[in-house]
């Protein structure tokens, strides 16, 4: 799939911040792998136009593809996690038998993904110590 059927959002810099918010990256985070300051990370979530060649390193840093960044639309998170719960199957008499409840699943699934989230930081914490050695 080619970059130019891709349909350019009406604000590529809140997607980027969205994308960041949701990668649970700070602006610092992202300004250092830039190598640009924090400042001019948040001058680019304001920009509604950004060079091709700068999104390209912004969805490096954020370990996004091009085209994700570039199409991101909150209401696809939501699609693909209702539809993963829709299509998840439950039995009750498991939960029964370890006293399961789920009270608010959102809450749910924003603690899984802080989890994988806290998982895939310290595997990158890991490989940089590798690569400085």
């Amino acid at each position: 799939m080619s970059s130019d059927n891709i349909p350019k959002p009406l604000h590529i810099g809140r997607n980027i911040e969205r994308v960041r918010k949701l990668r649970g990256f700070t602006q610092e985070y992202v300004s250092k792998g830039l190598k640009i300051t924090k400042q001019a990370i948040s001058l680019i979530e304001q920009s509604e136009q950004i060079e091709e060649e700068r999104l390209k390193e912004i969805a490096d840093v954020l370990g996004v593809t091009l085209e994700g960044l570039k199409g991101f639309k909150e209401e696809g998170v939501f699609y693909h996690t209702n539809n993963f719960y829709e299509s998840a199957t439950f039995n009750n008499s498991a939960a029964s038998t370890h006293n399961f409840t789920v009270e608010n699943p959102l809450e749910k699934i924003i603690e899984l993904y802080e989890s994988l989230l806290k998982s895939e930081r310290e595997k990158v914490e890991i490989l940089l110590k590798k690569i400085k050695e």
